[in-house]
């Protein structure tokens, strides 16, 4: 059965908390959830553009999102993507970048939703500092919810088919 929802981590390991997008992906990634395709992307931004467009009815992304919160409050971030972006630049990895080369690529993206967390420190160096560390477990259970509710919503139709019957 192919995969209905994409759970994607990215983020850098080695600037801190950075690290949070595979460190939450790796906490969920010894569970099989019958639908959903869990993967660390890490920095390989053009491998998450691409993989945007194998035909997901949705994606999660998570990530290190700086909103000027306290260290390690989450979000749950719905992106808009209609409007074209910057150029995509190869030498970056943020998910604006991202989703430049979904557009470049003649794609469309699935619906997104991005689990984001307020950074405390993005200096070089492997590990989370202590509230973002802790924000991993919370942040692996609102994934969790966010799955529970697209796979509970009806499948979306066949490509190329515009009406179909819900049994």
């Amino acid at each position: 059965m192919k995969a209905r929802i994409l759970v994607a981590g990215v983020g850098n390991i080695f600037f801190g908390d950075d690290g949070f997008g595979p460190a939450v992906v790796e906490h969920l990634q010894h569970e099989r959830i019958a639908g959903v395709k869990i993967e660390d992307y890490g920095i390989a931004g053009m491998h998450l553009a691409f993989e945007l467009l194998a035909g997901y009815e949705r994606a999660i992304i998570v990530d290190l999102v700086a909103r000027g919160g306290a260290a390690g409050a989450l979000y749950v971030i719905e992106p808009e993507l209609g409007e074209p972006g910057p150029p995509p630049d190869p030498h970056r990895m943020d998910l604006v970048n991202v989703f430049a080369f979904v557009r470049t690529l003649g794609g469309t993206p699935p619906p997104i939703e991005v689990v984001g967390c307020e950074p405390q420190a993005m200096d070089e160096g492997i590990g989370l500092s202590p509230p973002i560390a802790a924000a991993v477990e919370p942040a692996a259970d609102l994934v969790r919810k966010l799955i529970v509710r697209a796979l509970a919503a009806p499948q979306r139709p066949p490509e190329g088919e515009t009406t179909w019957l819900e049994a």
